[in-house]
């Protein structure tokens, strides 16, 4: 098996990798939007259980694309994988703690009436931290961390929150909402949609200038990108999505606003991945300490069997997923609400 035959293997899975993560944001990112807008844009009790209710046959699955990818990077890149998991133990355990309350509240919320409201901010602190973190750990991914050389984290907490990351993170949780906005749009009616179309176009405002702030920064530290065209690619998508947006709110179309936003968060994931690519975590104190697809992955034997395996299942993902949300397409009324 020559060289160049385990390389094209090792590149295909860092595009799979990618295509499940990216899947997982613009998927899991339309409940984790609508999670956050709930209070904002649901008057009373009725129209938030619309709302949560317009996720709820979804957001579970939606789930299946980051488990998928956590277990494609395990096997495909078992140094990469350690090296986050160990690194961001504490952001990792916060992400899990904050959707494991994203998920229970839905459920305490509508059968313990009592603490009702408890449940409601549960449900928005929940998205509202995961959708933040995630933003934030692919910054420190992208922009580096500290690493020795056992391919080891060496700095703290703190060291994840430096400027160029947040700013990552930001643009991640400005597309996350944008996506829940258009969600609700889509499958909402009446005054409910009203405000749902109202919030979309402050939203779409935001995202134009925490997409230009995310794209400046990207080409600013990482210069071989205005080289890219994939970096290219992912702009043009990102504001021709954002620009669709303006356009078609204004004429209160309520099912090109969601396809819109999922183009805009696409063009922000193949700018990371631009940045990225062939690194999985850079190393920002010495880049030749940084673990890539080339020095972090398994042997070629795991990664054809890997291969066929997804050759099979990926398909059965995808379908699956276009089968459930082709069954529970439309609006939803006050008339579909049960538990």
């Amino acid at each position: 098996m020559t060289m160049d035959n385990i390389q094209n293997f090792q590149i295909l899975w860092f595009v799979l990798i990618f295509v499940l993560l990216m899947g997982y944001a613009f998927l899991d990112g339309f409940d984790l939007g609508v999670g956050m807008l709930l209070p904002f844009i649901g008057r009373d009790k009725a129209e938030k259980d619309i709302l949560i209710h317009s996720i709820g046959p979804v957001w579970d699955g939606n789930e299946v694309w980051l488990i998928t990818g956590g277990g494609a990077l395990f096997a495909a890149f078992p140094h990469a994988y350690a090296t986050a998991f160990s690194g961001f133990y504490l952001a990792m355990m916060l992400v899990l703690f904050a959707l494991i309350f994203r998920a229970v509240s839905m459920e305490f919320r509508a059968n313990d009436e009592v603490r009702a409201g408890l449940w409601e901010k549960a449900l928005v602190g929940g998205s509202a931290l995961a959708a933040l973190l995630f933003g934030v750990a692919l910054g420190n991914i992208i922009y580096g961390v500290p690493l020795d050389a056992k391919m080891e984290f060496t700095g703290t907490v703190f060291t994840l929150l430096r400027p160029v990351p947040l700013v990552f993170g930001i643009a991640g949780f400005a597309a996350v909402l944008l996506q829940g906005a258009a969600w609700a749009v889509m499958k909402t009616e009446g005054a409910l949609q009203e405000r749902c179309f109202k919030a979309a176009r402050v939203l779409t405002v935001v995202n134009v200038i925490t997409a230009i702030i995310y794209f400046v920064v990207l080409a600013s530290t990482f210069s071989f990108l205005l080289g890219s065209s994939v970096f290219y690619i992912g702009i043009l998508l990102t504001l021709a999505g954002l620009a669709g947006l303006f356009v078609t709110l204004k004429r209160k179309n309520d099912r090109a606003p969601f396809l819109e936003s999922t183009f805009s968060f696409i063009g922000l994931w193949l700018a990371a991945g631009a940045a990225q690519f062939p690194n999985l975590i850079r190393a920002s104190n010495d880049p030749q300490l940084s673990l890539t697809i080339f020095n972090s992955s398994t042997g070629i034997y795991t990664l054809k069997i890997m291969s066929v395996i997804a050759l099979v299942g990926m398909p059965i993902v995808i379908g699956y997923t276009i089968f459930v949300y082709r069954i529970f397409k439309g609006k939803v009324g006050s008339s579909d609400l049960h538990y």
